[in-house]
This record gives structure tokens, C-alpha cells and sequence, in this order.
């Protein structure tokens, strides 16, 4: 998702890139047949199905003769249309929601992609140049293809590592598979070695470091979302139960961001205490419920349905943060559709079943859309409010989170046995 300080994934490169094609006065190839007719709704196992083969196409197109693959995250529309670039890495953050999805279903070729992309990551952590646990922010999947490791985003956010660990863990968990639990638990130790903050109040974890090894001194809701589902899979797992009190400290942070009208702030400014209260984003409010299952988040969705569903022509969800609701986001479509239906409350199953049918619209009729995939945003330019923009750009991220969403799996938790 963003690159800004709140969060760790994509468009932090993405940015970069797409701010010197501009300047080269390179211009959005956008393209779409247009909509199909409106009054025939996808079928939704025959949706399912091909969201997964988009997943395969894309986890099968980029592997080396050692079992490695890793699929670029976007693909079409923005990034692929302009005339001086092809945008291919592979961000940690959708690789990981890709194994968790294909753990989902959990038919053999599911898990053995799922393994592929899971054996990569310990391939890239193994490989490292620092080599003390960590993972980075994206690799390219040419140089994977190759049996090399090329890192294209160098930085080491919080939250990536946490993701990239709970896919970890549900490999160990569908596999039994020690490598996956060990290579989780030095993800673990790097975030506890070098994130912890236990002399700032409200005590958690940090952002992460920058490429030059400097820290972030600022705290994330949504990272310590992510840890606090992360460690309390590893106490699970591992029975030490100091995972499960480090995962009390992440969840007591997220707790502290709630504010006097039920939604998440983002987290602090860079003193590590004072709150950031603009823009309010989304995976505060959703992800808070998924990863602590605690109902005093059941407002902070509720705040959301108000505040953050957006209308687009015939797609309706929710966008990235307050900044701008002009368009859908559909990645948080799926996360928000999750935490709706595990929540269970009145009129939440036809709230996530409304959500789940805009992905599938979006899905069929979308600009750039495969009719398999599905695209991070219902139209071009969809402004975070942390300083990117995003893209109607085919996305396995949101891809992921469609699937996960349907199946009601819920990531920052493993399955019952």
C-alpha cells in the first residue's frame, strides 16, 4: 500500500518512478472496453476461480530452476502502458497475503505455489547483504528467475517484516514444516531486536529502518496491527509465551491510537508519543479488528461505513483514508467485507456480500482489468492523503484480499485445527 510513514508497502519506489516518467512527460495509457451490462451479476465460485488463476499466472511466470518464484505485484494500466517502463517488482507485503490466500483453499497446487513463494522468502532473508533476519521491501522478480536476489526497495518497514512472517506462519502451519517457523522467528527477533520502543509512551514498535540504517522513529497502528496478529501466531505456534506479551504491547499501542469517536488514528508523529491525527486511514479502523478480534473496534467500522465509503460510478467501497473518497479502493474492500463478516453483526453478512459483489463488478468491467485479477482502485488517481497516488492497475494484493475475503479467513490469525 502506501510508502508513507504509516505504512511500508508498494508505492514508495512506485512513486519515485512514476514522478520521473512524468517528468519525462510520460502520459497514462489507460484503456477498458467498457462495462459490460449491469443487470448481470458475476457468479461468485466462478469469480473465486479466477481471481486464483490470475495467482497462478503470476506466481508460475517468475521462477528459477531451484523452485523459487516470486509474482510482480502490478501489472497494466499505469504500470506497464507507459512508453519507457514495466513496472515488475514483487512487494513482501502481497507475496505474503498470496500464500496466506492460497492457504485458504488449500488444494496441493495451491500449497505447493504457496511453498514456492514462501521458500523465496527464506531464499532473499538467507541472502541478505546485512543477513540478520530481516526482509526488504520488494525484490525483482527477473533477478529471482535468474537465482539471484536483487532488492528494488531497500528498506526494512515494520509492518513487511510482520507480513511477511505471518505467511511464515501459516506455511509451517499447512506443512509442518520447520524452516517456515524458524525463518518466521528470526523475523521476529529482528522486529523485537530493533523496533521495540518500551521508553516512549504509548510503548510498541516503531517503523522499521531506512536503507542507510536509520531508524524510524515514529509508530504505526497499523504495524503494530500487524505484530500483535504476528506474535500472537508465533506464541501459538512456538508455545513461548513471550510472544503473546509482546503482542499485548502492540495491541495496548493500537488501543491507545482509538480515539474519543470510536476510529483508529494512524499513530504518532516522530516523537513517538504524539498522536497523528490526519488523514484517518482505513487499515486503522479494519485491521485493528481483524488482528486483535477486540470488540471495542466494532465502532471504529462502524465510523468507516460513515466516513469512508466512496461512490464511482457503479462501484461502491471504501477509499484509502478521509483525504479523498472519490474513488474505490478495492484491496480495502476486501479487508473491510473480512472484518464485516467476522464481526456478525446486524445486517453485516449483506454489508460484506454488497462489498464482495462491487469487487466481482470490478473484476469483470474494470479499466485494465483481465477479467480474472482484480485492480487496486475502481479509476486512476486515487489520492492516499500520505503523498502517493494509486492506480486502476491489476493488483495480487487485492487480488489476495478478494479471496481471503470470500472465504472468511481471516490472516492475522491461523485456521482451527
Amino acid at each position: 500500500m502506501s510508502g508513507s510513514p504509516r505504512r511500508s508497502a508498494p508505492w514508495m519506489i512506485a512513486a519515485a518512478l512514476v514522478a520521473a516518467a512524468l517528468v519525462a512527460g510520460a502520459t497514462t495509457a489507460a484503456s477498458g472496453d467498457g462495462p459490460a451490462d449491469p443487470t448481470t451479476e458475476p457468479d461468485p465460485s466462478l469469480s473465486v476461480a479466477l481471481a486464483y488463476e490470475f495467482l497462478d499466472a503470476r506466481v508460475d511466470e517468475f521462477c528459477d530452476g531451484a523452485g523459487h518464484c516470486l509474482p510482480r505485484s502490478y501489472e497494466g494500466g499505469f504500470f506497464t502502458d507507459l512508453p519507457t517502463w514495466d513496472f515488475t517488482p514483487s512487494f513482501v507485503y502481497d507475496d505474503a497475503l498470496v500464500v496466506i490466500a492460497y492457504t485458504a483453499r488449500g488444494l496441493p497446487d495451491d500449497i505447493r505455489r504457496a511453498q514456492t513463494i514462501g521458500d523465496t522468502l527464506l531464499f532473499v532473508q538467507a541472502n541478505d547483504p546485512i543477513g540478520d533476519g530481516r526482509v526488504r521491501t520488494s525484490y525483482e522478480p527477473h533477478g529471482i528467475r535468474q537465482g539471484r536476489v536483487e532488492i528494488t526497495g531497500p528498506g526494512t518497514f515494520t509492518g513487511n517484516q510482520a507480513w511477511a512472517g505471518m505467511a511464515l506462519t501459516r506455511l509451517f502451519h499447512a506443512t509442518g514444516e520447520s524452516k517456515y517457523l524458524d525463518g518466521a522467528v528470526r523475523i521476529a527477533e529482528w522486529i523485537q531486536t530493533n523496533t521495540a520502543d518500551m521508553a516512549r509512551a504509548p510503548f510498541g514498535y516503531t517503523g522499521g529502518q531506512l536503507e542507510n540504517g536509520s531508524s524510524l522513529e515514529w509508530k504505526s497502528t497499523e504495524h503494530n496491527s500487524d505484530i500483535a496478529g504476528f506474535f500472537t501466531q508465533l506464541a501459538q505456534l512456538t508455545g513461548d509465551s513471550v510472544w503473546a506479551d509482546r503482542a499485548a504491547v502492540a495491541s495496548t499501542f493500537v488501543a491507545a491510537m482509538q480515539s474519543a469517536d470510536g476510529h483508529v488514528d494512524t499513530g504518532t508523529l516522530l516523537d513517538g508519543s504524539t498522536v497523528n491525527t490526519r488523514p484517518v486511514p482505513l487499515d486503522s479502523q479494519t485491521w485493528t479488528s481483524l488482528a486483535t478480534r477486540d470488540s471495542r473496534y466494532d465502532v471504529s467500522l462502524d465510523w468507516t461505513l460513515d466516513n469512508l465509503i466512496a461512490t464511482d460510478g457503479q462501484y461502491q467501497g471504501p477509499s484509502i483514508s478521509d483525504a479523498d473518497v472519490s474513488k474505490v479502493w478495492f484491496e480495502g474492500s476486501g479487508h473491510l467485507a473480512l472484518a464485516l463478516k467476522l464481526r456478525d453483526g446486524a445486517g453485516d453478512a449483506d454489508r460484506a456480500e454488497a462489498l464482495l459483489d462491487s469487487i466481482r463488478l470490478g473484476q469483470r468491467d474494470a479499466p485494465n482489468g483481465d477479467g480474472k485479477g482484480i485492480v487496486a482502485t475502481s479509476t486512476d488517481g486515487l489520492d492516499s492523503g500520505f503523498g502517493d497516488l494509486y492506480y486502476a492497475s491489476l493488483h495480487t494484493g487485492a487480488t489476495a484480499w478478494y479471496l481471503l475475503a470470500a472465504a472468511g479467513d481471516n490472516p492475522f490469525r491461523l485456521p482451527a485445527d
